[in-house]
């Protein structure tokens, strides 16, 4: 027999009616309208955005099983809105939105060992006045591996942060350092991976936080004498996730205070997962026993995402948003918005924004206007290549001079400059610039860069060198 939308839908009301009170099912099941079935994606219709939030909240598992029976494990559900009349014309329409199969991670219990010296253990984000502490897991259920598309640029760090969720603590991946320039999804990936941990192991302890409120939390205990009830607490947790780790760079004392969390839990077989917008050798002021745990496990970086990267990124928020918008009009934005995904992003909201709120149709003029208005807010991409090629010339000379291993002293503060300019003006690494100036290490590329803060100071005509370079790359 052929399934038709009717069959299926009826087929998973039996099932949900079994489920839940007569009085929640009339309410929000009732008035719910089968529209269409195309593969095994089901189109509901419901009578309000309200109504779809409900249900999102509040059943979405329960749909989701009753759903799974019927069509498979790769079943979906879409909502279809009825939206009240904004343009003249006498139907109402429809906004349909794809359900996201997801609920907020709830609250985590831990028992605290009676041992402990002080009976009360403090944890930092809520008073505790009983030894079963509620630990808000602080991670954001929509960010998920569903909705972080996978592409050249992030394929090593997505399948590592898979393979971590699948079996925390149990891969040599610990920890997992993320690193990447801003908006490449750095935060996003860490998200998605304490989600899935806390979907497939529902008890263990996951807790994300910045680095920057680590510090302050750090701060807080020690000026209250509960250093060691904030180091107690740490050591209770399955999987930590501390964004930005970079953050902690000249702050010795919560480094150190780390160092002892990070060793509790590495030798518990816990999971720590760690952000970074710089690769472990390119950290400063961050202590070399604690640098040199970053990189026992696996340091995976995000890239700038390429065209089609870009294009399936588009497709999907425009998908998630329920809004079908013209092939020409996304492949422009993608051909114009390279930089990262949260610029990415923020163009296509800005067009869907600009079409819904004045109510203007999406056409590639306004593509441009938006994309141009976007773009200009956004800094100009300047490659190593093009900083070589502007101070070779500034200091006549060709860049295969500039590369090369002679000790002329022009040449040397030549190659200096070029290196300073490329840390200061791009996202790559200390080691990323070395090897495309002449081959050098990143060791070289720190020196020169010290030897340029330091000359900046004190010779006045080496000062206008830096100035006017700096007026040429800023054009």
């Amino acid at each position: 027999m052929t399934k038709t939308a009717q069959s299926v839908w009826n087929n998973c009301l039996s099932f949900i009616k079994d489920n839940i009170q007569d009085q929640a099912y009339k309410t929000w099941f009732e008035p719910i309208q089968s529209v269409e079935l195309n593969d095994n994606a089901l189109s509901i219709q419901v009578p309000s955005k309200f109504f779809y939030e409900w249900l999102e909240e509040h059943y979405v598992k329960l749909l989701k099983v009753a759903l799974t029976k019927e069509l498979g494990p790769g079943a979906k559900l879409l909502y279809k809105i009825k939206m009240e009349n904004t343009y003249g014309n006498k139907l109402p329409f429809t906004e349909q939105i794809p359900s996201y199969n997801r609920t907020a991670v709830k609250p985590q219990e831990v028992d605290v060992p009676i041992v402990n010296k002080n009976p009360e253990l403090k944890n930092p984000f809520i008073i505790p006045g009983i030894r079963n502490l509620k630990i808000e897991s602080q991670l954001n259920a929509n960010y998920s591996f569903d909705n972080f598309l996978e592409g050249d640029s992030n394929r090593l760090a997505r399948s590592a942060g898979m393979a971590v969720a699948n079996k925390p603590g149990g891969t040599s991946f610990n920890p997992l350092l993320i690193f990447g320039g801003v908006g490449l999804g750095k935060t996003h990936l860490a998200h998605a991976i304490g989600v899935e941990i806390k979907d497939k192991y529902p008890e263990k302890t996951v807790l994300y936080i910045s680095a920057e409120i680590f510090t302050q939390q750090y701060i807080d205990s020690v000026k209250k004498n509960t250093r060691n009830d904030f180091i107690h607490f740490y050591q209770l947790i399955d999987v930590l996730i501390i964004d930005d780790v970079q953050f902690l760079s000249g702050k010795s004392g919560t480094q150190d205070v780390f160092f002892h969390i990070f060793n509790h839990l590495h030798q518990n077989g816990k999971q720590v997962i760690l952000t970074s917008d710089k690769a472990p050798v390119d950290m400063q002021d961050i202590e070399q026993r604690l640098l040199s745990r970053f990189k026992w496990g696996l340091s995976a970086e995000l890239h700038q995402p390429d065209y089609e990267t870009r294009i399936s990124i588009l497709k999907n928020i425009l998908f998630r948003d329920g809004v079908e918008m013209p092939d020409e009009i996304v492949e422009y934005v993608a051909k114009n918005i390279k930089s990262n995904v949260r610029e990415l992003e923020g163009a296509i909201i800005s067009l869907i924004a600009q079409s819904s709120f004045n109510k203007r149709e999406v056409t590639i003029e306004l593509a441009k206007q938006v994309v141009e208005k976007f773009v200009k807010n956004v800094k100009r991409e300047i490659s190593i290549d093009y900083i070589q090629k502007i101070v070779s010339d500034y200091f006549q000379l060709d860049v295969e001079t500039l590369q090369s291993k002679t000790r002329k002293r022009h040449v040397v503060q030549a190659r200096q400059l070029a290196m300073f300019f490329a840390k200061k003006f791009t996202k790559a690494s200390l080691a990323n610039i070395g090897s495309q100036i002449g081959d050098r290490d990143h060791a070289t590329v720190l020196h020169a860069c010290k030897t340029v803060d330091n000359l900046v100071t004190t010779d006045k005509q080496f000062r206008k060198f830096v100035d006017d370079i700096n007026k040429k790359l800023s054009l």
